[in-house]
């Protein structure tokens, strides 16, 4: 039944409540085990395993993407649009290493993951590496077409790519009926034999056919990206974001690239190559960036620990900037745009000297000691979206690039309105919930509401993966949906069950968790890439204290890390120290250089950690 324009007023007008939400707890039974925790790059933190959800046009059929629990296959489910049980086919697309975007159709369904080439492919990528692939499958279960998004058989300015891990999405515009494909992706030969990019790659859907786009296709386009949002549009380039190395954030719709070209949305401490995980890090990437309906408009929603005392980019030149962090912990930011081009908000500074770089930001959240993480938007209509995050309320926070861990403290659900203010204005509270999160994609559903897959579990975010925490199987998913009907909905489904027999909790084996600075899964970090744990606070502090300029600041804490390094002192930073963490971001940032950014190198400090 689609939603009363009354009904719309009203929550629109006074926000979210716990009728507004409606559960379907285990209301799915897999065929397969499904392990939903991932372990978050470089720092093993706890992270959602991605589970794609996609509905068809016609809103009648709907389909789940996962996993399997042993880490090789993909299994595609038929889900019923009103039930959320499973029904209908079930495809396993084997060798599959990840579930990477889903798309459904009304004829079928197409399916993004990354998988080894066949053994005696000629200039494969070595030790079988996966390579990013799209698949087409059919409402009966049948293959229609399989086409390689990298491997020898796609030209690429850059080298022959492949995809370590499938950190990317896939959308699908019913205008120009073409797939795009935007993925993290490595080379293994040519001028970025070893460095980490982006590309975007457009597909027809009733062929399969790998169709090059000027203006919109990309071989190469941000570098070390850590955040990938994408979004249809009604012609070539669709809307994409991403998160690169160097500094920024950006929309980068034009140019495909980490450029001026494009606009750039926020300033982003990067240090050893990451900027917090805005998007999501590891599993992340879908749900960030939302279009509403029957419009040009776009909203993204990201987390970021804002930015201070802008300074120069030397490796990228002028225009460009690195920033330190205004927070120890992240908050939600919203950004808006009238078209896939253009922003409502300010682009961020790009001014060297500035003192704030995050003045343009509309921020959903401003904590000064939280932490939040797991940010995602969709939209109900034509201006109203819902934004969803994960707390920690007290957050250690050890890596300044990266996620913190700590005890998970609620998930928000905030009811945000462009009506009245073109950049999105937050509708009464968030709604917060301790048994219900976003680990798959959030889909608009035909009538309107907003649904989304999550794993009925015990969530605690708190530990590090394979260290101080496990993780189990599953063999159900549950669904939950919001509503702005909100005199129509019930907290929970009449089609699920009270009890959570089959709920699994990441445990932890430790209750000293935040005390350890070290351990044996982390030995292979650098040095400079545990600065945060290993500098005394008060030592930074005063420092920094001391120092008269920015300039100044920036050279106390390089000459400080380096002979923190060369003693190799132990002592953990505070994790509530801003201070502090500024102050090692500069010293890393100088200590390691660089990073290969459209076809040009300057160090490979991440060379052998992955990105």
């Amino acid at each position: 039944m689609l939603l009363s324009l009354s009904s719309i007023v009203s929550a629109a007008s006074s926000g979210l409540t716990n009728s507004s939400l409606t559960t379907y707890v285990d209301s799915a039974s897999l065929n397969f085990n499904f392990d939903p925790v991932k372990a978050a790059y470089w720092t093993g933190y706890i992270h959602h395993r991605r589970t794609p959800f996609a509905v068809s046009p016609s809103g009648d059929a709907a389909y789940l993407a996962y996993l399997d629990g042993s880490g090789t296959d993909v299994h595609v489910q038929q889900i019923d649009p009103t039930t959320f049980a499973a029904t209908g086919i079930n495809v396993t697309v084997s060798g599959g290493k990840e579930a990477g975007g889903l798309v459904a159709q009304d004829d079928g369904f197409a399916l993004l993951t990354n998988e080894a080439m066949p053994t005696g492919t000629t200039n494969a990528p070595a030790d079988n590496t996966p390579v990013p692939v799209l698949y087409r499958y059919s409402a009966t279960g049948a293959q229609q077409w399989k086409t390689w998004l990298g491997g020898p058989n796609v030209t690429d300015s850059e080298g022959h790519m492949a995809a370590t891990d499938m950190n990317g999405d896939l959308v699908y515009s019913n205008t120009t009926g073409r797939y795009a494909a935007y993925t993290v992706v490595t080379a293994y030969d040519g001028d970025a034999d070893g460095h980490f990019g982006d590309a975007i790659r457009y597909v027809e859907d009733t062929t399969g056919e790998l169709v090059v786009i000027s203006g919109a296709s990309s071989d190469w386009g941000c570098s070390h990206n850590t955040g990938i949002a994408l979004e249809a549009a009604d012609a070539a380039p669709y809307a994409s974001i991403c998160a690169e190395d160097q500094g920024g954030i950006w929309l980068n719709s034009q140019g495909q690239g980490m450029s001026t070209d494009g606009v750039k949305i926020s300033n982003e401490n990067t240090t050893n190559g990451a900027d917090g995980e805005p998007m999501g890090g590891m599993s992340g990437s879908y749900s960030n960036l939302a279009r509403f309906q029957n419009s040009d408009a776009y909203i993204f929603a990201w987390v970021t620990r804002g930015a201070i005392n802008l300074y120069e980019n030397a490796w990228m030149g002028e225009g460009y900037t690195n920033a330190y962090n205004r927070t120890n912990g992240r908050n939600v930011a919203l950004a808006t745009f009238s078209d896939k081009y253009t922003m409502n908000e300010a682009e961020a500074s790009s001014t060297v000297g500035a003192a704030s770089g995050d003045s343009q930001i509309n921020w959903l959240t401003t904590s000064t000691t939280a932490d939040q993480s797991n940010a995602h938007v969709a939209t109900f209509d034509g201006s109203n979206a819902l934004v969803s995050w994960e707390e920690i309320a007290d957050p250690f926070c050890e890596y300044i690039a990266f996620g913190c861990r700590g005890t998970f403290t609620g998930s928000y659900f905030q009811l945000v309105s462009t009506s009245a203010d073109a950049n999105g204005t937050a509708v009464g509270e968030p709604l917060v919930k301790s048994d219900v999160y976003v680990s798959g994609d959030m889909v608009t559903m035909a009538d309107g509401r907003i649904c989304w897959p999550y794993v009925n579990m015990d969530w605690d975010l708190s530990g590090v993966v394979g260290w101080s925490y496990t993780s189990s199987n599953v063999t159900s998913m549950s669904f939950a949906c919001m509503s702005l009907d909100a005199t129509t909905s019930s907290s929970s489904s009449s089609s699920t069950t009270a009890a959570s027999s089959s709920a699994v909790a990441v445990q932890a084996s430790t209750s000293s968790v935040a005390a350890q600075a070290s351990t044996s899964s982390l030995a292979a970090q650098a040095s400079t890439s545990s600065l945060a744990a290993q500098v005394s606070t008060s030592s930074v502090a005063e420092v920094v204290a001391a120092a008269s300029s920015t300039a100044a600041a920036e050279q106390a804490a390089t000459t400080l890390a380096t002979s923190v390094v060369a003693a190799s002192a132990t002592r953990q930073v505070s994790s509530s120290s801003a201070t502090s963490t500024q102050a090692v971001a500069a010293a890393t940032t100088k200590a390691t250089g660089g990073h290969k950014s459209g076809g040009s190198s300057s160090g490979s400090w991440f060379g052998g950690f992955g990105w």
